[in-house]
């Protein structure tokens, strides 16, 4: 039978060179994107979960992405339709995926890389959301209502979103809150806590103004809060191995180069068109030319 291994070993070197032929391109690394139906932060052109970068809408984060990927034609890239949980198991069982969606906590740090996009807008800004017939038992006397009050309230049920990071602040809060913090849920197309809230199977929750707004507010009221704005900078995230890694310092490059790019203003029109006010352009603009001078913030 030596006849036989002979021939087979020479067949695998024949197909192995035929693979490998001068001038023929090598296939291009894949990057993998994590997305969700999360509008109008972010949100998919046709209505489905999008499989070539023209189906990303233009939300706030799907926009900024679709600008990315453009400016990273190195990579091939996909994008895998996931839960926060679902991402997070797929990271720690040795998948490599890159996501925009994960805001950086310390303790994500240990499973993920991170570096920065943009700053945060005032959409970001997150707020109380509760259901108008209730307005009256959250009135705060004309002050800014405060989480750290709301968290010691046991005549109000809140309901958030598991795994979700709402910023720093806000995290810290709910995290001392331990076993009084207001119960998670996984969220996602058959869950939306917006539509529990209209249904007051809760009291209240927390969102961004601008997806209220997309939901149809109506029946919802926002209520600004003292530790809403605490998400410091939008970030990108990719698991913490070797490809990971390649891919994060990557996005980090693609970055600085938009940041850099001559026609950023028209980059920045295309990305966020009429929905940006003066101050937050203002504070794009500081940032970016921040981010044009500045190294690798891939940590």
């Amino acid at each position: 039978m030596a006849w036989w291994r002979s021939a087979a070993a020479l067949l695998a070197l024949l197909a192995g060179f035929a693979s490998a032929q001068p001038g023929e391109p090598a296939a291009l690394p894949t990057l993998r994107w994590l997305v969700q139906d999360m509008p109008p932060h972010f949100s998919y052109a046709n209505g489905h979960a999008p499989k070539v970068v023209e189906d990303l809408g233009d939300g706030e984060i799907s926009g900024f992405l679709r600008l990315l990927i453009q400016r990273m034609p190195q990579y091939r890239h996909e994008f895998i339709e996931a839960s926060l949980p679902r991402f997070e198991t797929l990271v720690r069982q040795g998948e490599t995926l890159c996501s925009a969606l994960h805001l950086r906590k310390p303790e994500r740090l240990d499973w993920l890389h991170f570096t920065q996009l943009h700053p945060p807008l005032f959409s970001r800004q997150i707020h109380v959301v509760v259901h108008r017939d209730n307005l009256a038992r959250f009135e705060a006397q004309g002050q800014l209502l405060r989480l750290s009050e709301l968290l010691q309230r046991k005549d109000l049920v809140g309901l958030l979103s598991r795994d979700r990071g709402y910023g720093n602040q806000i995290d810290k809060l709910l995290l001392a809150a331990a076993a009084s913090a207001p119960a998670t849920v996984v969220t996602g197309r058959s869950m939306h806590l917006l539509t529990m809230l209209r249904a007051k199977r809760m009291d209240w929750t927390l969102e961004y103004p601008s997806v209220v707004d997309a939901a149809g507010g109506g029946d919802l009221v926002k209520l600004p809060l003292a530790e809403g704005r605490s998400t410091a900078v939008a970030t990108v995230a990719c698991s913490r191995n070797a490809e990971g890694k390649q891919r994060i310092e990557a996005i980090d490059a693609a970055v600085r180069k938009m940041a850099q790019d001559p026609q950023r203003d028209s980059w920045v029109r295309a990305w966020r068109g009429d929905a940006l006010d003066d101050a937050d352009r203002r504070m794009i603009q500081r940032y970016m030319d921040e981010r044009a001078r500045g190294g690798s913030l891939v940590e």
